[in-house]
């Protein structure tokens, strides 16, 4: 009997440190490329200009985030840093809330109010799921040019603060709320507003965290659209700009203010998720009810 334990407890620890092997490797994997990133930021461009590819940081990392964080990287350097960021921070952040304030609200109309052609306005949100972004581009770029809010923060972001998944997340969050509750906030003498302020949104603040994460890196990544939408440069998005660093043909590239400044675009995404983690777990692991 004791061989028999003694052997189930070393299958069990050969069995965790494959499991624990493969999830070091894992982030090996990921973690290699943003190491590169930050250690080529600290060295001057003749290095990294040779084709070497430094394991250390060197001795330039200040200069070369100060060039970026108010000149921009590469050569043309038109657009420091801090411009595209704060740009970048307040599309993503508009996007997040907007999408987070309009999907509760359509996800709310559609399980708690019965009226008719319910189901075929909700079937016609989900629907959007199958068009990819390319598919609505030019139709929605001529709608943005005709009233008029092209190079506009506005039209960076209305064209997309609608989202069908959020829209699906929060009716199969809103269908768990048991119906008992609207009974009682109604006997109560609460009309529907008061009872999704008092009652709906409390019970989804985790939800809402977890989407907002999810939706803030999806604003933060956008390429195509801030691509097509800004011509300013005032009003250019760190992703574009940059891809605008990176020089075409036989330019040379000023890799160390390029590298670092990818990695100042990185830092805010990573800040957002480090920061609401124990929220972003809770909505996905948890209930509040």
């Amino acid at each position: 009997m004791a061989d028999l334990a003694a052997a189930t407890l070393r299958r069990q620890g050969r069995s965790r440190l494959f499991a624990q092997s493969i999830l070091v490797l894992g982030v090996f994997i990921f973690a290699f490329p943003i190491w590169i990133a930050l250690v080529g930021s600290t060295h001057d461009a003749a290095t990294l200009g040779r084709g070497d590819v430094p394991l250390l940081p060197g001795r330039h990392g200040v200069e070369n985030f100060v060039a970026a964080w108010t000149m921009g990287g590469g050569k043309m350097r038109t657009t420091p840093a801090w411009l595209m960021l704060w740009n970048s921070a307040v599309m993503a952040t508009l996007i997040a809330v907007g999408k987070i304030v309009i999907s509760m609200l359509s996800a709310f109309a559609v399980v708690f109010f019965r009226f008719p052609g319910r189901m075929i306005a909700f079937w016609a949100i989900f629907v959007t799921l199958m068009l990819p972004v390319e598919v609505r581009l030019i139709p929605t770029f001529q709608v943005m040019v005709n009233l008029h809010l092209t190079d506009t923060m506005t039209g960076l972001v209305l064209p997309l603060i609608a989202s069908a998944t959020a829209t699906l997340l929060f009716r199969q969050f809103f269908l768990t709320i048991p119906p008992e509750l609207a009974e009682a906030a109604k006997l109560d003498g609460a009309g529907p507003m008061r009872f999704f302020r008092d009652v709906v949104l409390p019970l989804s603040r985790n939800s809402m965290a977890a989407l907002f994460v999810i939706l803030f890196i999806y604003g933060w990544n956008q390429y195509l659209w801030p691509l097509l939408i800004v011509t300013d440069r005032s009003l250019e998005t760190v992703v574009v700009g940059l891809s605008k660093t990176i020089g075409t043909g036989d330019s040379q590239n000023d890799w160390n203010t390029i590298m670092a400044m990818a990695v100042l675009a990185l830092a805010p995404p990573v800040a957002v998720v480090v920061a609401m983690q124990r929220w972003f777990v809770r909505g996905l692991t948890e209930t509040e009810k």
